[in-house]
């Protein structure tokens, strides 16, 4: 319940979103007609086509994507008429036709009854509910993620429906406000015609701009941002905390350590069981190797189990992957290496174990008591200290002497290294076309197919681009011919890049710019000061780290070589 409460307060807020912003034309061309007949027709219209596109999406699939892309095109179409006749009045009578009979329910001017309003309005809503689909913040992106991960279900249509309906009721608002202005302005000026035709010019006005992507440009620039960060902050205050699957225990009321069956393997450790650790205080570290929050939790874990290995602590990595390539046993013993990691990682693949907790977070850290129950989670970065005197408690209650004590400050480096929380305004951004945002190359996404694309010449704050020839999937974009580029206009003082070459391990030589010049020694751990790398394995690699001011960048990384795989962008 309180996470139905949470997206509906997130799709209030679409509102000030540029998801919202260019389809309140349409919106406001409504007023002065009845409420039930018309405005609530438009918005239940636009609430259930939205929910069920995104509840596709959520399920999975490129033709999905696609069958989107005709509609918003089919809708655009519609929406252009809408505009033509109440620009045109003569051509209300033209489209009485029944070859353009949903061209004449559109119709602002067309004398029509009751039952035909109602279906013209809901017919309208369904087409801006097309337009809308692509819109995702934080909240939306939990749900679909949570989908993603566990299989969509009724819940997930239900959120859907709920964050749908919080931007109907936030519209609804605005449109009743409107009207009051709609109708001042009729009758301070007599040529109340005039009025229907400026409408019908801005309705036309906000067609084009959809049509050619330039409200992904000013509007993402000006208002994106800030509401991500609301609804990021309505999620920390009011979202549910998961709670593990396991039945409570009766004498504490905690809940007990669930098994860890359903691992693919295990990683410096033979398999472990709640059973024979008990006596043991258990952490339990869910992360995935590309994750830049899990990087840098990573220095603290490693920390304590350094630290209190030898009084009774045993440090327990659960590698529950995001992206496919995460599922590789291979690769994860890679990262597992790289890293330095030598504490027991149960490579969790099918997300047996990530279930079994029911988790929803990385990184997420579950502290189990030596008589198997669950004292404590923690999700996210952040509050370590906290987290390490819960620890010196348990193993001290355990009966373990000599705890140490004092917190410790690993000195994290590279990724590793925490985030200027203070001054970063670009949120993790998705390549692949399922969570793909702010696309603004002047060609438009062709899901799973090899397309040509060009840099965005004036690119908006955390819109991004493409250069060659490239072949864009649900999770990454493959380069099919060197060379090739990606852009993108940040603000922040790490750039992250989550890269991998493709089938055949090949070396990908690459450079990095910096507004258009060598980083100097603003480079990233994985760059050195000309822009120069090569991507040689899978994986989250460093290529921007500002020494000095932060401000608004734009980020180009040049392919010399085919074949590189490009996934997410990530800041700190």
């Amino acid at each position: 319940m309180t996470l139905l409460f949470v997206t509906f307060l997130g799709g209030v807020l679409t509102i000030l979103s540029p998801c919202i912003l260019p389809i309140l034309p349409f919106v406001f061309s409504r007023t002065g007609r009845p409420f039930l007949t018309s405005t609530l027709p438009m918005l239940a219209g636009m609430t259930v086509m939205f929910a069920a596109i995104a509840t596709l999406a959520a399920v999975g699939g490129g033709w999905v994507v696609r069958a989107n892309e005709y509609g918003r095109i089919a809708s655009l179409a519609l929406l252009a008429v809408f505009g033509l006749t109440l620009l045109f009045p003569a051509l209300s009578n033209i489209l009485t036709r029944p070859v353009v009979a949903i061209g004449n329910r559109l119709s602002a001017s067309a004398d029509q009854g009751q039952r035909s309003e109602v279906v013209g309005a809901a017919l309208l809503g369904i087409a801006l509910g097309f337009l809308w689909a692509p819109c995702a913040g934080p909240i939306l992106g939990l749900v679909l993620t949570g989908a993603a991960l566990e299989g969509a279900s009724a819940h997930t249509s239900l959120l859907l429906l709920s964050y749908a309906a919080g931007a109907a009721t936030s519209l609804a608002v605005a449109l009743l406000a409107g009207g009051r202005v709609f109708k001042a302005l009729k009758r301070s000026i007599p040529i109340g015609e005039w009025v229907r035709r400026v409408l019908g010019a801005v309705v036309l006005a906000a067609v084009a701009i959809i049509a050619l992507n330039l409200d992904q440009g000013f509007l993402t620039k000006y208002s994106a941002v800030s509401t991500n960060k609301i609804e990021q902050s309505l999620l920390n205050r009011f979202g549910e905390t998961p709670k593990p699957a396991v039945p409570p225990t009766t004498a504490g009321n905690y809940p007990q350590f669930p098994p860890l069956d359903g691992a693919v393997t295990w990683l410096n450790s033979p398999p472990l069981t709640p059973q024979e650790l008990r006596g043991k205080v258990v952490l339990v570290d869910f992360w995935t190797y590309s994750c830049i929050n899990c990087l840098r939790s990573l220095p603290y874990v490693m920390a304590w189990n350094a630290k209190y290995h030898d009084h009774g602590l045993v440090v327990i990595g659960v590698h529950s992957p995001e992206f496919v390539f995460e599922k590789d046993p291979a690769n994860v013993a890679t990262a597992v290496k790289q890293l330095g990691i030598t504490y027991p990682v149960a490579v969790d693949s099918k997300l047996a174990i990530w279930q079994a907790f029911n988790n929803e977070y990385w990184p997420a850290e579950y502290l189990i008591d030596a008589d198997g129950n669950i004292r404590s989670q923690s999700f996210g970065e952040g509050d370590y200290a906290a987290s390490e005197v819960k620890i010196q408690q348990l193993l001290a209650a355990a009966g373990n002497k000599n705890v140490p004590t004092g917190i410790v400050n690993p000195a994290a480096g590279g990724a590793e290294q925490a985030a200027d929380g203070q001054d970063m305004d670009s949120p993790e951004t998705y390549v692949g076309y399922n969570r793909a945002q702010n696309f603004a190359s002047p060609q438009p996404i062709s899901p799973d197919a090899v397309a040509n694309y060009t840099l965005p010449t004036a690119p908006q704050l955390n819109s991004w681009g493409l250069q060659g020839q490239w072949n864009d999937g649900g999770e990454e974009a493959v380069l099919n011919a060197a060379p090739g580029a990606v852009l993108f206009r940040f603000h922040a003082r790490d750039l992250h890049l989550v890269l991998g070459p493709a089938a055949g391990n090949h070396p990908v030589r690459f450079r990095v710019l910096i507004d258009g010049a060598a980083p100097g020694i603003n480079h990233g751990t994985d760059t050195d000061a000309q822009g120069y790398g090569t991507v040689q394995d899978i994986r989250l690699y460093q290529l921007v780290r500002q020494s000095g001011p932060v401000q608004d960048r734009t980020f180009t990384i040049e392919f010399l070589d085919p074949g590189v795989q490009v996934f997410s962008f990530t800041f700190g």
